[in-house]
Order: structure tokens, then sequence, then C-alpha cells
């Protein structure tokens, strides 16, 4: 129990400072952000917990092709912002559109045997 109480504050701890540096830098908000801190730590994280490097590598894997879609947030969001799509609609068509990316990335590792998914 106390590891999982460690492995959410440590987590939380991080995400917390993110927003908090981007309050005072943008870059140095999303220098933060875009550090692959979260799938650094799911891997120490699952690591520790199996001792499993198959695991570790398949989550690894699975990672760098989700990175693709999940691109489309980050393109759509701020392009609707900035076209002066007020906020709320602009994070659910971005969300939208993610996950329907998240979905198609899926089918295609599917259709191309890609391994977990």
């Amino acid at each position: 129990m106390v590891e999982q109480i460690v492995k959410v504050l440590l987590t939380s701890v991080l995400v917390v400072s993110a927003s908090e540096v981007a309050k005072r830098s943008a870059i140095f908000g999303a220098l933060i952000a875009s550090l692959p801190l979260t799938s650094l730590l799911a891997m120490v994280w699952l690591y520790f917990d199996t001792r499993d490097p198959e695991k570790v590598a398949a989550l690894a894997t699975g990672i760098f092709w989700l990175l693709l879609p999940s691109v489309t947030f980050l393109l759509v969001f701020p392009l609707l912002l900035r076209k002066g799509v007020s906020f709320v609609p602009s994070l659910l068509i971005g969300i939208g559109l993610t996950a329907a990316s998240y979905l198609a990335m899926i089918a295609l590792l599917k259709w191309f045997g890609g391994g977990d998914v």
C-alpha cells in the first residue's frame, strides 16, 4: 500500500510541477510536460513490480506507436483556440479526434500484426 501511495504522489508532483511552471513560462512548462516522465515512470514501476523486461519492452513499443496519434490533439486543440473556438468545444473536439486517431492506429497495428494491441 505504501508503494502505491509513493507512486501516486511522485507522479502527481510531476504533473502539478508542469502546470505551475507553465504559469510562469509556457516554454518551460511545455518542456516538462513533453518529457516522457509518465512513460518512464510507468516502465520503472512495471519493471519493479514484475521484473519482466519483455513486459517493459512491450510497453515501450506500445507507447512509441501510440505517441503518433497523440499528436492529433496537440495540433487540433491550439488551432481551434486560435480560430476563435472556445475552450471546452476545442478540448472536446481535440479529444474526439485524438480518440479516433488512437482507434485508427490500434486497427492499423492489429492489421499489420502489432503484437499486444
